[in-house]
């Protein structure tokens, strides 16, 4: 198991390197995000193919279909760990709790590019790094 914070999310649309490593371990690694992960990505994504001058409708239609390999988390499953990963996360960004508050109840690490998941109490992946996790399978 392994949570997706909303950077990896938006990396996977934009970038070919996230999306290979998903569809590639998807079958064997169980992907999960909050859906607050899912609903920033869809919030930010806009923004920035807007910059780009790219059209945004092709790419919600990709983030959608992640959906169907990462599994969205709701509130009521990781809201009990609201308290502890916000403390965690005191002097950071405080919006990143749920990603955090995911990775306990599961008791997985996170993949994300956010240093301020770095030193939280769990084990925290970068894109460059994430493939030694997964070829474990994902609990290695």
């Amino acid at each position: 198991m392994l949570v997706l914070d909303a950077n990896i999310l938006i990396r996977g649309i934009l970038g070919r390197r996230v999306r290979t490593i998903i569809a590639s371990y998807g079958n064997t690694v169980e992907f999960l995000a909050p859906d607050v992960a899912f609903t920033e990505a869809r919030r930010h994504l806009p923004i920035v193919l807007a910059k780009r001058e790219t059209p945004a409708e092709p790419a919600m239609l990709l983030l959608e279909s992640l959906g169907e390999v990462i599994q969205e988390v709701g509130f009521e499953t990781y809201a009990a760990s609201e308290e502890i990963a916000r403390r965690r996360l005191a002097g950071r960004d405080p919006d990143d709790w749920p990603v955090l508050a995911t990775a306990l109840v599961f008791n997985c690490p996170i993949w994300t590019e956010d240093t301020d998941f770095f030193g939280a109490g769990v084990a925290t992946w970068t894109t460059d790094r994430v493939e030694l996790f997964l070829q474990g399978g994902g609990h290695g």
